[in-house]
């Protein structure tokens, strides 16, 4: 595991050679804010990270419910089992392992990893505006149907799940990077993932933190340069 600090935010990452997986702590002043589980042994790791740092975990967000994000969470409720998880109300089914679609939702199959064994249930179903500590909610659809992203208020760093990917050069979740393609070919909708991206674009983030490669700090120009490819691509 791997540990990188910018401002409030600390990177933890898994397989940081072949297939790295972040997960990220938050610094608040009530403890650790964890964005994400990683992958099924990533418990032991995360605790320790904390513990380095010297402050408890005491909440958990995802993201969204790919398995390589919800991994390690059955293992850290069973020690931390104070600390609520939030996920948002769409893909709390995917924590169930539910793939079905609204009907008002484009016909295109929900693709990755959906758990299918995941104990765990969210205690707090998250929606667009919530504010949880110093993190505000975006919804951020695409990759998933029910993808969020957190806005850090004290200093605008957001942590962005598979909204964006930086790992193999930045993308908007969908667009295939050959040096790693993973994130876009378990991409729900790439039409709505582009959508997304232009909104946290909006936000004006100081840091981007995303679920696969390397934190960008001032990342507006890169995210500029990845909406534009997304939108070549479509044309």
């Amino acid at each position: 595991m791997r540990i990188v600090r910018k401002h409030t935010i600390f990177q933890l990452t898994f397989l940081p050679r072949l297939f790295p997986v972040n997960c990220y702590l938050v610094d608040e002043p009530d403890g650790l804010t964890l964005i994400d589980a990683a992958l099924p042994y990533s418990a032991k790791g995360i605790l320790k990270a904390a513990e380095t740092i010297g402050k408890p975990i005491t909440r958990i967000l995802l993201t969204h419910a790919h398995q390589d994000h919800v991994g390690a969470l059955d293992g850290l409720k069973r020690i931390l089992p104070d600390a609520p998880v939030f996920v948002s109300e769409r893909d709390a089914r995917l924590m169930a392992g539910d793939r079905s679609l609204d009907p008002d939702e484009p016909n295109t199959p929900i693709r990755g990893g959906v758990p299918k064994n995941l104990r765990t249930r969210a205690d707090v179903l998250l929606k667009e505006g919530d504010r949880i500590g110093s993190l505000l909610v975006i919804a951020t659809p695409g990759h998933t149907p029910g993808s969020m992203s957190f806005l850090d208020t004290r200093n605008r760093a957001c942590i962005a799940g598979d909204a964006f990917q930086t790992r193999g050069g930045i993308a908007v979740s969908g667009q295939v990077q050959p040096w790693f393609p993973f994130p876009a070919m378990a991409t729900w909708n790439k039409e709505i993932a582009l959508k997304s991206a232009c909104k946290i674009r909006e936000h004006r983030p100081s840091l981007l933190a995303a679920g696969h490669g390397g934190m960008l700090e001032q990342p507006g120009p890169a995210i500029d340069r990845a909406i534009a490819e997304a939108e070549r691509r479509f044309r």
